[in-house]
């Protein structure tokens, strides 16, 4: 069950962040915390992966930023994240023996996390009168849990 779980909150941090989740998820299987060898993602475990996905997570972060970018609901921002939590998924699910279940809670998560990222920055930023702080606070929620579920992982 705790691989399920995960592999949801993986697919929230897609949702919230598309770079974010599958960064997290590199690292994590190059230091060991995750077991991929012999399993058909055991690529984001090459040595070279979690540096090309970290920046890519960087200049997503950048990008969320400028005032042309489109919204994440948008055919391909949504199918970006929807394809980011898939693979974040199913790497847990995959650790587990389970790769087309966590497959499937990462889809589900990434939804989540799409849906409901925007509208609490949404809020926030109705909060704020502007957009720039909301970003930086969804930023800093993406990366901690991010962290948090990397700790986590049995």
């Amino acid at each position: 069950m705790t691989t399920f779980v995960l592999a949801l909150l993986f697919g929230v941090v897609a949702g919230s962040r598309t770079f974010m989740a599958p960064t997290a998820v590199s690292w994590a299987a190059r230091t060991g915390s995750l077991a991929l060898g012999g399993t058909p993602l055991a690529f984001l475990a090459h040595p070279i992966a979690p540096w090309v996905l970290t920046a890519l997570a960087l200049v997503e972060l950048v990008v969320d930023q400028l005032p042309n970018t489109p919204s994440r609901t948008v055919p391909m921002q949504f199918g970006a994240r929807l394809v980011s939590g898939a693979l974040s998924g199913a790497a847990i699910g995959a650790s587990g023996g389970a790769l087309v279940a966590g497959l499937i809670a990462g889809v589900v998560g990434a939804v989540a996390g799409t849906l409901g990222g925007r509208a609490l920055r949404g809020w926030l930023a109705g909060a704020f009168g502007n957009d720039h702080p909301a970003a930086f606070i969804e930023d800093a929620i993406a990366i901690g849990a991010a962290v948090l579920l990397v700790v986590a992982l049995p």
